[in-house]
């Protein structure tokens, strides 16, 4: 460039160096250069050593020096790298104009700006004053809309943390847990107790927010419960069993008119409508010391002879010897979440999941010694055969289906195909057209000529979380959900199950429920609590935008209408027609679903990976008896 040519882009250049500026560091006033422009612009000396006494005064006054100065600040700016040589793209800094005429002493038009070389140019033209000003009211008003956004999402969370603290319940001073609802409106029955399945959500929330005392808390006075003995009829349950709830009671001290003395009251089912002890509350309480383990680092409450001697307990009574010939726990209607009949009697899918995962976590904790090895052996011998029984024999997707379509029953041998003698008219109807090219699910019971083709969504939800289902079914679980998410999610997640029972096959199944009407409560209604573990099955699977999908459409909700128990309806649109206001686990598992979002690397401490080695291990590998013969070969895709 000769010498005119030079001197025409100084010129040029010169009136728009306020602009640049202005554009470069719209924070700082624009007729001053500031101290950080002196690294991102190449060939500018950054080193404090080299302007400690030549410190440049601010643009735009003073002497001709300082024009000087920022015109060669400019002209550096604007100039080629030397030898052609390209910047690096961290301090790549270059403008390109159109042809000026020399002497010209209008503004440029058009400056373009790049950045790193992953990012497209950015063009900042000149704005008039008028569309300026506009925009930067726009922008203002982008950012009020912006804060009151994040006010409300926090004003949701701050009443929710509210209502759960009220939720608290104290004995002899200490917080113990949370009672199952805070409705005045109605009768209380049995929901001011603190129940050992709601109060998991509600744990974890206090655990995420490091509010561990109620939770260790919890889980001691829990396990003091498991050794009362409750009858009905005069029998008494095996040992090891877990109430369902419990109540803090005043009673008066014995030769006292005034003292009185707290005590916990426990239920095993003795009270329970149906009377059905839980087989679930023993589950979720291993699961929960686990997962108070992981989250706080506190191990040595899991390594108590007490605590030891919970779970073995719990674990005798689950692994005891019966007449049953499956892995599966054989359980009765009502002795879980679903605690009215609707059906699940025999092998339902939830128990089972659940069941995996807490014999996971007990292989987890259980101090390993002479005393304990047989229980060890018993433990990974009934997970090999659980998740090989429930990955082969409940799993259904388009493929299976057609299998079951044309299925050969009455078959008598060892090496039958159909071995429940399945007949193909069970498959229902709404499931030919329902059913998806991709994905597919666990169904929710499986006994001798009988499959339950019922989507039970908080046994599929933990066949992902516990790794009972295999990585490709736990795909195709979340591929199902997402494609019918109307159905399960509509105004309000999750569905507890889907399809629900209607007409005769409601009046047989239920004996005509009047709480469990179609589309309402266990049949067909939709549980806000079920987010929790939807939350927690999307991140482990990478796909966390499936359950802030979720969220959104249940925060529209749940603060207006009061954090209801369930939703009405086949969209869940209508709050329950018996549900109670202010639920505590509604309540905890939003806030655990956020909070899991929010941290999505404590999901990971609380879900379990594949395990291959306990796969391959097989129980049929450690016995000698010739009638033993493994079937596992039908299902070798799934390891």
């Amino acid at each position: 460039m000769n010498a005119t040519g030079s001197m025409g882009l100084a010129v040029a250049v010169r009136p728009c160096r306020r602009l640049l500026a202005a554009h470069l560091f719209p924070g700082c006033p624009h007729h001053r250069l500031p101290s950080a422009a002196l690294f991102l612009v190449p060939g500018l000396p950054h080193d404090r050593r080299h302007f400690s006494s030549k410190r440049p005064r601010p643009l735009g006054g003073g002497g001709g020096s300082q024009r000087r100065y920022a015109s060669s600040w400019v002209r550096a700016a604007v100039a080629p790298a030397k030898d052609g040589a390209a910047l690096s793209d961290a301090r790549r800094l270059s403008t390109s104009v159109g042809p000026l005429s020399p002497g010209s002493d209008r503004a440029l038009e058009q400056i373009l700006i790049q950045g790193l070389a992953a990012v497209k140019p950015l063009v900042i033209e000149r704005v008039e004053p008028e569309k300026e000003r506009m925009a930067v009211v726009e922008e203002k008003v982008d950012e009020r809309a912006e804060v009151a956004k994040v006010r409300e999402e926090s004003e949701s969370m701050k009443e929710a943390w509210r209502l759960l603290k009220n939720a608290v319940v104290s004995y002899c001073g200490s917080p113990v847990g949370t009672v199952a609802a805070n409705d005045p409106a109605v009768e209380s029955l049995n929901y001011d107790q603190v129940f050992i399945r709601d109060f998991v959500p509600s744990s974890l929330a206090f655990l995420l927010k490091g509010e561990t005392e109620i939770v260790r808390n919890f889980l001691l006075y829990t396990l003091q419960l498991q050794s009362w003995e409750k009858t009905v009829d005069c029998y008494s349950p095996g040992q090891g069993l877990m109430p369902a709830s419990f109540k803090v009671r005043s009673v008066p001290l014995d030769g006292s008119k005034d003292g009185v003395e707290e005590m916990l009251d426990p239920d095993f089912g003795e009270s329970a409508i149906g009377r059905v002890a839980p087989v679930d509350s023993g589950l979720w309480w291993i699961i929960l010391l686990r997962a108070y383990g992981k989250i706080t680092g506190d191990y040595t409450l899991q390594e108590r002879v007490d605590v030891q001697t919970g779970i073995k307990l719990i674990l005798n009574l689950c692994l005891s010897d019966g007449f049953d010939m499956f892995p599966t726990l054989l359980v009765t209607d009502g002795s879980c979440m679903i605690d009215r009949r609707m059906g699940i009697h025999g092998h339902p899918l939830e128990i089972q999941a659940l069941f995996y995962c807490a014999l996971r976590c007990s292989r987890e904790m259980i101090t390993v010694n002479d005393g304990s090895k047989g229980l060890l052996r018993a433990v990974n011998n009934r997970l090999s055969a659980l998740s090989f029984h429930m990955r082969e024999y409940y799993w259904v997707d388009m493929k299976k289906i057609n299998e079951i379509y044309r299925y050969k029953t009455e078959e008598y041998s060892q090496d039958a195909i159909n071995k429940f003698n399945i007949y193909p008219e069970q498959i229902p109807s709404w499931l030919v057209d329902w059913i998806p090219e991709k994905g597919g699910y666990l169904i929710g019971n499986l006994q001798p000529a009988h499959m339950d083709f019922r989507f039970f969504t908080l046994g599929n939800l933990w066949a992902i979380v516990s790794s009972l289902a295999t990585p490709r079914q736990a795909e195709g679980i979340l591929d199902l959900m997402e494609d019918k998410w109307d159905d399960f999610v509509g105004n309000m997640p999750l569905k507890i199950c889907y399809p629900a029972l209607e007409d005769d096959e409601w009046r047989i199944t239920t004996g005509s429920d009047p709480k469990n009407t179609p589309w309402s409560y266990h049949n067909g209604g939709s549980w806000p609590t079920l987010l929790w573990q939807f939350t927690l099955a999307c991140i482990k699977m990478g796909r966390p935008e499936l359950a802030r999908k979720a969220i959104a459409v249940a925060e529209k909700r749940l603060q207006k209408d009061q954090w209801p128990e369930y939703y009405d309806t086949p969209t869940g649109r209508f709050i329950g027609k018996q549900s109670r206001l202010n639920q505590t686990w509604t309540i905890a598992g939003f806030l655990a679903s956020k909070l899991l979002l929010e941290n999505p690397e404590m999901a990971s401490i609380l879900t379990f990976e594949e395990d291959l080695q306990l796969l391959e291990g097989c129980a049929c590998n450690l016995t000698k008896s010739p009638r033993t013969k493994c079937s596992r070969h039908a299902a070798k895709s799934h390891f």
